[in-house]
Formats: structure tokens, sequence, C-alpha cells
């Protein structure tokens, strides 16, 4: 025990002083008990009766565990239930004192023991504590008799051990305090006998120990005394008058020592429970017996009478169950002599559904905030049924769907609690019907209504009507130009939803946001804080937050993506040529220049964006305006036409680049265009401009420089080529000199007697022979009809042949694709043919090069009649499906036709006729009539060295 509670008992102590001492040692034992009772979330006090107004009962702070300044904040009080409040709180000390004064008898009654039920109800948050408080009893009722005075008859004749019974004393008081003894004076013939009942009761009877004697003393007086236990004991007396009867020998007897009897508590007036009854063995008037109910003290006497004659018991008032269960009715009979009987009636009483629950609001909260934690109390309700057992059994609900529930926390005691999140922006506002019903048949109910507001709690951030925003704003704005407005809404009430509207600070191109654009706080409208420039920025995003004014505030963002469309306020530039330079630099254009030569191209750009950056070129002044053109989209200056000598060397021409914008803007630039072949020739002319000395000494020497590299360039280059092309003349004198060419002999196929009478073939087949100059990657073609090689009628009759000249680099790829021939391949230089005359050989012609000493066309014809004969003994030797060759040739060159050479051939470059066979003999045309002078003299001609070889070759053979 700590030195408070020891302060605490020695004040209690000197209370006890004060009070009388047969009470002291109760009160003590009470407040010893008092320090162990605290337990938990009750506390139980033991106190007596009697005890003055403003009397200590407890120490709330220290038994509960609370603090004072709890007591008051949470509005600490006690909730009785409706019923008197005998105690109250002292929220300055903390204690529990007497309110009104404690009658223990006036309150319970015999019932022991004696408690009251209290709960302490905190407020802020709410709490509830369970008081109980034990009213003990004091001595301070005296047993006393309803009837101060009893008169007996009791005859002479009366036996020994006759009994009467007496009138029991009532003492308020129990336990120890209540009645404890009975004392009669004088004891001579009379003497007290007590029973104890079940309930504690006790029964007084007088049994006479000695006869009486009516002669000598026929009235007797005797002091009942009715003794207590308390200390000291009180006593209450009173006074028996007896007169003695003659002799009646016979008394009346009960057919039951108990009747037991039930009835329901709604049971009408007169309703009939039971009838007792008594038989008396004597004649006449003892013989007689009547009934009376003896109990005195009790309702029993209020609620119930009998018929003194027939012993029928009724209702004579309305009973309770909620009030008392049980009654016992005390009943006597009673003959004319004196005689008397008794017995007793236990009467239950059986209950009936008759009470509705009472609902009491013990505490309610108005309002809740919206983010009250689930399981927060809003209400205490103290249900009651003073009906029993199922008719007494309350179960409370809510009677729609909320979210909310109610529960039992202590006997009866209801707490209504939030059962799910509460959102105030979905409902405001509550209305809770709560409805108790009990479990009799048929069932009864309350309800009660309670109304709950739901404040707000700053639990929603704003929300912009859009996820995403896009605005355009045209370059070249005005200051302060509003841009857009952005909105968003907050749910919550009040101050919570007022939305403000903030620019987040981000970075744009290394700046802040903020010196783009700004936000009106209140409207949300978004303003340019500069003017933009499409060609610097296109596009940038920047973030708005949007906050309320909780507290703590919420807030949320949206991204704003601000696109700057362009506008046509940039000229196009000109890349090249270069400004600066262009009057210093001179495009080259050779006079051999053939039509769209491409002289230079002009090139500009637009920092402009769509239709304002497509650009167009035009040429608006030329020295000559009929040489150049450009073109109209990708500025490509080009010649329309052959270069003339009459035109000038120095073309100066001024080309405009408009861009397509509204309205348009263009740029102007000089190009100068020199057509000469050689560089002296441009420099001679560019050389006597008058503003050669504004130039820069360091670009002319770069000039010079560079115009010295490329002339190097250009003479190594030509150097090369020309020693190539030497090159490959010397290789091609050397084959010629040490090979011969295979002769392009074109020839009729075995089926040539199909011609009409035009003489044209329905097949015509031709052979071609590729070489190179060193004759080892010689291939040889055959085979393939003539679709490139035709042999047609001219005109006038005469029979030609047409060879098709085809492309040096087809020619160059075809000498590539060539395998190496036979070494055998070859002719002698007396059987090389050729055209007359020293002429440019034939365009299709592979790289054969000039005849080094052209021979005649008698020599040419000689050369041909020769290989016809050398090839037609040749394929007299052969047999079918090979060519007709002489041996010496490799069997890989075959054919599917075997012509014979020795057929019409046609000679190259002339319109004559020759036949190796003196029976066939070729018709020439009418117009071959007349050969011209050179062919008949032909055979006339000198023999050349080259004749006179093929002659010798041909006898030879």
């Amino acid at each position: 025990m700590n030195i408070h509670q020891r302060m605490v008992l020695n004040d209690r102590f000197v209370l006890l002083g004060r009070m009388s001492d047969s009470i002291k040692w109760q009160v003590a034992a009470f407040f010893f008990f008092m320090y162990l009772s605290s337990v938990g979330g009750q506390v139980s006090y033991s106190m007596p009766e009697e005890m003055a107004k403003g009397s200590l009962v407890g120490n709330l702070v220290q038994d509960l565990g609370l603090d004072i300044k709890r007591l008051k904040s949470g509005n600490a009080r006690i909730y009785s239930g409706g019923s008197t409040e005998y105690v109250e709180v002292d929220r300055e000390r903390g204690v529990l004192v007497i309110k009104e004064r404690i009658d223990r008898e006036s309150l319970c009654g015999r019932t022991s023991p004696c408690s009251l039920h209290y709960q302490l109800i905190l407020d802020n948050p709410m709490e509830l504590y369970t008081v109980n408080m034990e009213i003990t009893d004091i001595n301070d009722n005296a047993p006393s008799f309803k009837k101060s005075q009893f008169r007996f008859e009791i005859i002479e004749s009366a036996l020994i051990g006759a009994r009467f019974v007496l009138e029991s004393a009532v003492d308020p008081d129990v336990g120890l305090n209540g009645l404890q003894n009975y004392s009669l004076k004088p004891s001579d013939n009379l003497i007290l006998k007590l029973h104890t009942q079940k309930d504690g009761s006790k029964n007084v009877e007088m049994v006479l120990q000695k006869s009486l004697d009516r002669e000598k003393q026929d009235q007797l007086t005797l002091v009942l005394t009715a003794l207590d236990g308390g200390n000291p004991p009180m006593s209450g007396t009173a006074e028996i008058h007896i007169t003695v009867l003659d002799a009646n020998d016979n008394v009346p007897v009960f057919t039951q020592p108990i009747y037991k009897a039930t009835i329901t508590e709604n049971a009408a007036k007169g309703t009939i429970l039971t009838t007792v009854s008594a038989s008396d063995l004597d004649e006449g008037s003892y013989g007689k017996v009547t009934y009376f109910i003896s109990n005195s003290m009790d309702d029993a006497s209020d609620l119930f009478e009998i018929d003194e004659n027939s012993g029928e018991v009724r209702l004579s008032g309305e009973i309770d169950y909620e009030k008392a269960r049980h009654y016992q009715i005390n009943v006597e009979a009673k003959d004319y002599g004196g005689h008397l009987d008794s017995s007793k009636i236990i009467v239950d009483v059986i209950d009936v559904n008759d009470n509705t629950p009472l609902i009491d609001l013990i505490s309610t909260s108005k309002s809740i905030p919206e983010d009250s934690a689930q399981d927060t109390v809003t209400a205490m309700l103290k249900v009651q049924d003073p009906d029993s057992g199922k008719n007494g059994e309350v179960d409370c609900l809510i009677e729609e769907t909320m979210p909310f529930s109610i529960r039992s926390t202590l006997n009866g005691v209801y707490s209504l609690v939030t059962a799910m999140s509460l959102d105030r922006e979905t409902q405001s506002e509550y209305n809770i019907t709560v409805i108790c019903t009990d479990e009799g048949i048929p069932s009864l109910s309350s309800r009660v209504t309670l109304s709950l507001k739901i404040s707000d709690v700053n639990d929603n951030a704003p929300v912009f009507d859009k996820s995403l925003y896009d605005a355009y704003i045209t370059e070249n704005n005005a200051l302060g130009f509003s841009i857009l407005s952005v909105a968003a809404a907050d749910p919550d009430w009040n101050q919570n939803a007022r939305v403000s509207y903030l620019l987040q600070d981000t970075s744009v191109n290394g700046l802040s946001v903020s010196s783009f654009v700004s936000v009106n706080s209140e409207t949300g409208v978004v303003h340019a804080v500069r003017s933009f420039d499409y060609e610097q920025l296109k596009d940038f995003q920047f973030k708005i937050k949007a906050q309320d004014g909780g507290s703590p505030p919420l807030s949320s963002n949206v991204i704003v993506k601000l696109f700057i469309l362009d506008q046509n306020d940039n000229a196009p530039q000109i890349l090249y040529p270069i400004q600066p330079a262009a009057p210093l630099v001179a495009e080259m254009v050779p006079r051999s220049a053939d039509v769209g030569y491409l002289v230079t191209k002009v090139v500009a750009v637009d920092v402009d964006s769509g239709q304002n950056a497509w650009l167009s070129y035009k040429l608006v002044k030329s020295t000559e305006r009929s040489l150049f053109e450009v073109g109209l989209q990708n500025g490509e200056i080009r010649t329309i036409r052959q270069v003339s000598d009459k035109d000038s060397v120095k073309q100066k021409l001024t080309v405009i680049v408009e861009d397509n914008g509204q309205p348009p803007r263009s740029a102007t630039v000089i190009v100068n265009v020199a057509v000469a072949d050689s560089f002296p020739e441009v420099l001679s002319e560019f050389t006597d401009r008058t503003d050669d000395k504004d130039y820069n000494d360091n670009l002319t020497f770069y000039l010079i420089l560079a115009l010295a590299v490329v002339s190097f360039l250009f003479i190594m280059s030509v150097a090369t080529i020309l020693s190539v092309k030497c090159y490959r003349w010397k290789q091609e004198r050397i084959f010629h000199k040490s090979s011969g060419n295979l002769p392009v002999i074109p020839y009729y196929p075995p089926f040539y007697s199909d011609v009409g009478d035009t003489g044209t073939l329905p097949h015509v087949y031709n052979y071609e022979v590729y070489r190179t100059n060193d004759s080892r990657r010689s291939d040889f073609k055959y085979g393939r009809p003539v679709s490139q090689s035709t042999v047609s009628l001219d005109p006038s009759g005469t029979q030609t042949l047409t060879k098709i000249r085809g492309e040096r680099e087809t020619s160059e790829n075809s000498e590539k694709e060539q395998k190496p021939p036979n070494t055998d391949w070859r002719f002698s230089q007396n059987q090389r043919p050729g055209p007359s005359g020293a002429g440019v050989p034939p365009e299709g012609a592979v790289g054969t090069g000039p005849w080094p000493n052209p021979p005649t066309e008698a020599e040419q014809l000689q050369a041909l009649m020769a290989a016809a004969n050398e090839v037609s003994e040749a394929t007299a030797t052969l047999g079918p499906g090979t060519m007709g060759l002489s041996t010496r040739y490799s069997p890989q060159f075959t054919l599917q036709h075997v012509p014979d050479y020795r057929q019409n051939v046609y000679i190259p470059g002339s319109t004559a006729t020759l036949t190796a066979n003196p029976q066939q003999q070729a018709l020439p045309p009418p117009q071959a009539q007349a050969p011209p002078p050179t062919q008949a003299e032909a055979p006339k001609a000198a023999q050349t060295p080259a004749s006179k070889k093929k002659s010798a070759k041909k006898e030879k053979k």
C-alpha cells in the first residue's frame, strides 16, 4: 500500500470515528474490500447505508487508472438508467461521492446482498466503465410487531403441547442486524418455539407446557419480545392477552401442510388459486372451522383473499412477475373453541411477454468524421426487458443496410459502431433506426432513430477533367495570350473542395517553365509569358498541379503539351553557292556539254515548316536565257541546248528561291558560270574583274592552290588513260602479227532450196567470233537464230548483209565472258580479209583496230575463195553434225547444221556475189548489171605483198 492509499485510509478511519461503534467494523471492512475490488474496466465498492450526502465512496482516478484531466475533458458522469442517482462524480478531486442518502431497506428490502450498478461515461473518446456498489446493512431498525396486542382464547382442557401460532415480528434489517430471537415472559404455562423456514424467516409458536385452570386464572397477560443481532441489539414487544375458556378437546387439522398453486401474471381478479380444507372432530360450535390469511407484513394479504367458510383462495389484486415471482400465503383454520391449525400456500407466478424492450440512450454522437476507423463507437444504448426467460432475451439490429453495426458489449448495453469506411461524398447524413426485439411469442419490439452526420475530411484530391491537355499557339504571339483553360473538381466540401492551380517548376531548354507560361491560380487559365518562336522551340510540355485547401492539402498533376504553330516569318537561306564567295566562284561548263548537262545545284533551306518550307527555284535573270534552266523543285541548273561558239565564256545567272508561305518570302543568289574547256581560258576571262583588289589574299591563295591540285589530277588522269590506250594498241599489233582473224562469213543453211523467187531464206543463221588481243580468251558462238543480223533484199533487189552494231560496253563484257580458245584457231596474215580502203572499222567490231595494210577488193576476193575451198575440203572428211572446218580445229566447235561454204558467198561492203561451184552461178540483181568501175578494175590492180602471199598459199594447197 503506497503513501497515498494510506492517507486515504487514514481519512476514512477518521470518518469511522464519527460513526457509532455499532457500524465501525462494517465500514472498515467496506474500505478494505473497496481497495481490492477495482479490476480492469469495472470497479466495485462496498459502503454502508445511511451515509451522509457528500461522503466519499471511492477514488476513481486511482481505482480506474484515470487522470483528473481525462475526467474533466471526458465530461465524466454517472449513468443510472432512469433510477435514482445516489452517487455522483466529483471531477475536481476525481472521486465518487454520495449524492442522496441511501436506505438499504427501502431500496432492496430483504434482498441480500443489496447492489447498485451504475455506468461511468466518458466522452471524446467515448468510454464506459461499470461501477458496482454494494450497500451493507446497519442496525438502524428495531424489530416490530404489526399489532401491539394479541388476544387468544384457550380452553382449559387444552392438552399440553397445544400450539398457538404467533404473528412474527418484522425487522427490515438483514443478516445479523435482522430478527434473531424471541422471548416470552412470564413463561409459566406457555413457552415459545421457533421454526426456521427455507427462506430464512422464523415462525414463532406458543406451546402449552402446563395445563390451564380457568378457575385459578381465567386471564393471562404475557409480553412477547423480538430481538435482533445488532450491537447493541434492538428489540420490539407486544402483549399477549389469553382468555381461558371452557374445554374444547379437538383442534382443526388441515388436509395438507403445504399447498401449491400457479397463476399467470396477467390473471384477472377473482381467479381461484386453490382451496384449503381443515377438519375438527368436535361437534357443535367447537367443530365449525373458519379460515383466514395470517400474513400481515407482506403484500399477500392485499393480493389474495380466502373465503372463511369454503377455504377458496382467490386473486384480489394485480400481480406482476417483474415485481415478485413467488408468493407464500399463510392460512389458518380455527374452530369456535379457539383451536387453530396453520398451513401455507406457495404461489408461483408465470411470466407473460407483456413488456416491450426498453431502449435508453446512454450516449450519442451527433457527427463523426468520414475517416473514422472501423468499429468506432457512435452511440451507446441500454436495453432492458423486465420479462424473464426467452421473453426477456433481446436482440438489436439496424433496420436498413448501412455502414454501421450494433453489438452487445456489457449486460444489456449495446454499442453502435462503424462497420466499414464512410464517405461523406457518397452520403453525408444517416438516419439510423435501431430495432430491439425480444424472443417472446409473440415477440415485442421497440425502436429508436439516431441521426448522425458525417463531417468532411480532406480525402479526395482534385481531379482534372482531362488526363492530358493538348494546346496550340501560333508563334510570334502577344504577351499574356490565353492559351487554354484547365479545370479540376474536388468532391470534398467547403474549404477542402476549394481548388487552386499551380505551375510545376520544370525546365524547358534549360530555362524555367515559368518564363514561358503562367497559370491563374483561381481560374486555371494558362497565359503565355513570352512570344514563342517556332524555329527555336516547336513544342514542350509542362505540369499543372491542382491543390485543394484542406489540411494537409491534396493535389494532382496533369500534363499540358503545348504545340507552337509555324508562321512564314523566315525567308529561305542559301546554303550553296555561299553568298559571300558567290562572286568569286564560277561553275565551269565545257563547250562540248550535252543537253541536260548539270552545271550546279542551288541548295537552300527554310527553317519554317510545312508549306512555309516548300521551296521553288526560278531563273529570273541570265546572260543567255536560252542556255540554262533551273529545276523548279530541286534547284538544279542544267543546259537546255548545246553550247555554241557564240556563247560568251562568262555567264551570270540570277536565281530566286521562294517558299510557299502566305505571303511568300524569297532569297536571291547569283551563280557565275564559265563556258570553257580549259582553266586558262576561264582564268583569262575572270581575271579581268575590276573588283579583284577587294578579294581576300588568303582566299585567293587557297583558290589558286585548289586549281593547281585539280589541274594536276586532271593531267595525271589523262596521262593514265593515254598509257592504257597505247598499251592496248601495242598488244593488238602483236596479235595481228601472230595470228589471223576468223572472217565473219554468213551462210545459207542446207535448206536454201525453200527460197522463193525473192531469194530470201526462211531461216538465217549467224556465227560470231570474239577475241582478245592476246588470243587466249577467244570464244566461238554458234547456233543462234538471226535476231540481230538479218539477210534482206534492198529495193533494187540486191542481196545485202546487215551487221548489228553493238555498244562498246557490251563487247567488253562479252570479252570478259569468253573461254580460252584452241591455239590452232587462227589464220595466217595472208588469210585475213578486210574492207577496201582505210576507213574506220564498224562500231560493232571487237577491238581489232585498223588494218595495217589495207587490201584491195581483189585481194579480199582471193582470200575468201581460198578460205571457202579449204573449208569445202575439210567438210568432206567430217561426219554429219560437225562443222565443215579442218581437222585441226577442236571438236568443241560443232553445229546442228553443217553449212556448205562452197555456196554463194557475200563479200562485206560489196554487192558482188561469188560462187565456188561452176555449175551454180548467182544471178546478180538488175541494178548490179553495171558494177562500179572500181569493181571492174579491181582484178587488174597491182599485187601487194599480201596478195603474193595468198597466191603462194593457194598454189601450195
